[in-house]
């Protein structure tokens, strides 16, 4: 439809001479833009909370303390930093304007290991640990440490111990006994600066008590030292093997030791190794020695019978160096037994195989050596019925002297001989004797044993040692 018939449908006539107005659609208003607060809002606040959560798992919770010391939101190792400086800066009044601190005492905490403690208990994140009971937390101090600096700040209530003492008499080490002195007690001292510290106080009021002080250097550990130092003046000197070759005199031992004290007042010992010196140039003159060469007898199984005369060994110091320092320090250890380097000239021995021979025929005893006659003389062996038994034997029982009783085996009668010396048997009830009763040797007068004179019947005792051949023929 146009226009002029809308114009004429409604009534309305046109009264301009205008061309009609050009119709044409409005452009749109422009759209709003959205705004995007909550992403830039939330993205830092994000951050910062995540951040907060981290920072949780490696710190303490909140309201948490050790002691009287705050630790919440600290690491485990700033918090047992500032647990050990709040006890060194906590202080206790003495009195009269003196004070010390727990620095001063030597005071310390097991602060790292409640540190770690309180945060695998208490971490940060568990809410629930937050704002907990304190922590409790014992206060040791330095008793060295705590005596030293009490004793600078009130030196008026300290008496000093008089300790223990060792000295040498001329015979022997001998003791003084300890002193107490008189001081502050150090369990209260400990008391009020654990209490000050519980509190979380700075500064705390302490009268500690007067109470006794034993020396460091008690009479005790003096008396062990004694003891072992007279040990050692038992035993002193050098030696080759066990053998103590150089004793040395207790009082020359003495003079080497010096008895002193260390700081924590245990006994110390030192040794001078210029004092000890004079002696060890004398060793070689007192410890060399050529072999003394010897002799072993034997029987004629080859069992050795008798070492006596075995001989000995020569040795030779091989040096002196470095034995009076040496010396010294086993000295400071407790050991007195200096034991010499000798380089050993070993001995010459023979072996000897020695024979009582007796011929019934000559009636004559024959020493031998290794086969080699080295004495004889006459005796008088058993009449016949109570002949002298031949065969080969060896030494068995012997005596000095006994009285002599049997029966006769060619008469059967019974004898009682006294007194009779010397006597080595070698076959049952046969035995070599001396003979006081006669003189007729070369003859057969006895029994059945070999008798001889008293003097013959002592060599050859001395001369045959149990287990030595006997030899009996006709």
């Amino acid at each position: 439809m146009s226009a002029k018939d809308g114009d004429a449908a409604t009534g309305n006539v046109a009264v301009s001479g205008e061309p009609d107005p050009r119709v044409e659609w409005a452009p749109a208003e422009p759209a709003r833009k959205k705004r995007h607060l909550g992403l830039w809002i939330g993205i830092p606040v994000g951050v910062v909370v995540a951040g907060a959560a981290a920072a949780s798992a490696f710190l303490i919770a909140p309201g948490t303390s050790v002691a009287g010391v705050p630790v919440g939101f600290l690491t485990p190792g700033a918090a047992a930093d500032a647990i050990q400086t709040r006890l060194d800066e906590t202080s206790l009044a003495l009195g009269d304007g003196a004070s010390v601190s727990g620095s001063d005492l030597g005071a310390t905490v097991e602060g790292t290991a409640l540190a770690d403690a309180a945060f695998g208990e208490r971490p940060a994140w568990n809410v629930t640990q937050w704002f907990g009971d304190p922590v409790a937390a014992e206060v040791s101090i330095d008793p060295i440490a705590a005596t030293d600096a009490l004793r600078a700040a009130v030196p008026d209530r300290y008496v000093d111990p008089t300790p223990a003492s060792v000295a040498f008499d001329g015979t022997a080490y001998v003791v003084t006994p300890d002193v107490a002195g008189e001081g502050l007690d150090l369990e209260a001292t400990r008391a009020a600066l654990q209490g000050a510290f519980d509190e979380g106080a700075t500064t705390a009021d302490a009268e500690p008590s007067v109470t006794a002080i034993s020396s460091p250097t008690t009479t005790a550990d003096a008396e062990e030292t004694a003891q072992s130092l007279n040990g050692m003046l038992d035993g002193v000197g050098f030696y080759v093997g066990d053998e103590r070759t150089v004793p040395v005199d207790r009082e020359v031992a003495a003079s080497w030791l010096t008895v002193g004290t260390a700081a924590d007042g245990s006994f110390t010992i030192s040794a001078d190794p210029a004092a000890i010196q004079p002696i060890v140039d004398t060793l070689p003159g007192l410890v060399d020695r050529a072999p003394a060469n010897g002799v072993v007898f034997a029987n004629a199984a080859g069992r050795i019978i008798d070492d006596s005369e075995a001989g000995q060994d020569g040795r030779t110091l091989e040096t002196t160096d470095g034995i009076a320092a040496g010396f010294a320090e086993q000295l400071a250890s407790g050991d007195a037994a200096y034991r010499l380097p000798v380089a050993v000239v070993p001995v010459t021995t023979d072996t000897v195989v020695r024979v009582l021979e007796v011929d019934l025929g000559e009636q004559r005893l024959y020493l031998k050596e290794n086969d080699v006659v080295v004495d004889s003389w006459l005796v008088s062996t058993g009449r016949p019925g109570a002949d002298t038994q031949t065969g080969r034997y060896t030494i068995g029982w012997k005596t000095p002297m006994q009285n002599m009783r049997g029966t006769a085996a060619d008469s059967g009668v019974s004898y009682v001989q006294p007194n009779v010396k010397w006597a080595m048997y070698f076959n049952g009830d046969q035995a070599f004797h001396g003979v006081y009763w006669h003189s007729n040797w070369g003859n057969r007068m006895s029994a059945g044993c070999v008798g001889m004179p008293d003097s013959r019947a002592a060599q050859i005792y001395e001369w045959a040692v149990p287990g030595t051949d006997v030899w009996v023929h006709s």
